[in-house]
């Protein structure tokens, strides 16, 4: 009897320790808005496999898509509050600060190559921008080329946007910029904007098209017009104070996948474009190229603006434009 009781007390034990183990385990949580089949969903999805196979049993990445904890200036909340690890912004970090607003300017970015230019010589100016407001940038990922979808008309020049009511991201520099094509601009949540383009809240609304076909916007819209007036990068963003509390080895394991994955993340980018691109013509929506150049005509004001009210604006703009040959 006596044996037996000791084999119990072991096995509990031993089921206590193993709990114990188990419940010590780091949960990092990962917030994003994006809906699966989304550039977003895939990216993060990658980066969370390949840092939990790195991580063992020190840490585990856990995936919330979709908005599930929170809208993007939700998520940024969490973040400072410690109650997720990671989000991945676009528009709205230029909300946080007016030096992403480079970004917000039509037609800067010419492709993924000047991109990561832009990255390399202007990184730290960028995460001394986030880390100034308590954040931390990890790696730069990606929104995508934004382009056009409507209810009213196909939009050839800005001029065809008069009257339009299209959602737009929060960030003040997306608003200015439709405002001065003559559009109605309503910055709106993204998981908003199907609802508002169905019962006809809005007329249209502006993203990449990884965006529009897993968001299934082309169920509710019946032009496209292919405009590319802004190329957005999502950021890989932590709290630079809750991330820093980390195990050391954890945050390096982190970092390294974060950039690691950076490769996947473009490279699949570039294939969903020309993908999904004809998806979308299939799917029945109404498709047509835009007037790039009058667009950019149309753009000046915009870039005048940035230049003159943001400190080191005009010098931001120059340092990315001088990027964009590569020499």
């Amino acid at each position: 009897m006596k044996s037996i009781i000791k084999v119990l007390a072991f096995s509990t034990a031993l089921a206590a320790m193993v709990s114990a183990a188990h419940a010590e385990k780091l949960i990092l949580k990962f917030g994003h808005v994006g809906k699966p089949g989304s550039l977003f969903a895939a990216s993060v999805d990658e980066f969370a496999k390949r840092a939990n196979e790195a991580l063992g049993d020190k840490a585990e990445v856990q995936v919330f898509g979709s908005s599930q904890l929170g809208k993007d200036k939700e998520l940024l909340q969490k973040l400072k509050l410690g109650q997720i690890t990671f989000s991945l912004p676009s528009s709205v970090m230029s909300s946080v600060s007016d030096t992403f607003g480079v970004f917000e300017m039509p037609y800067i970015i010419k492709d993924r190559d000047h991109m990561k230019r832009v990255q390399a010589s202007m990184g730290d100016t960028f995460q001394a921008a986030a880390k100034a407001k308590g954040y931390r940038i990890l790696s730069y990922y990606e929104n995508g080329f934004r382009h056009i979808t409507n209810n009213t008309k196909p939009i050839d020049k800005p001029e065809d946007l008069a009257g339009i009511k299209l959602r737009t991201p929060k960030g003040s520099w997306r608003v200015k910029m439709f405002k001065l094509y003559g559009a109605n601009p309503t910055p709106m949540a993204f998981s908003d904007v199907f609802t508002a383009l169905k019962t006809g809240v809005i007329d249209g609304q502006e993203n990449p098209y990884a965006q529009i076909w897993s968001a299934k916007f082309q169920e509710v819209q019946k032009y496209l017009s292919i405009t590319g007036h802004v190329y957005t990068p999502a950021y890989v963003l932590v709290s630079d104070e809750h991330f820093g509390k980390l195990p050391d080895d954890v945050q390096k394991t982190l970092m390294d996948v974060a950039a690691d994955t950076q490769g996947f993340v473009y490279e699949t980018a570039a294939s969903l474009e020309t993908e999904l691109l004809e998806n979308l013509k299939n799917g029945g929506i109404t498709v047509n190229t835009a007037d790039k150049a009058a667009f950019i005509e149309a753009s000046k004001p915009i870039y005048d603006e940035f230049s003159s009210s943001v400190e080191g604006g005009k010098e931001l703009i120059e340092k990315v434009q001088a990027e964009a040959s590569g020499s």
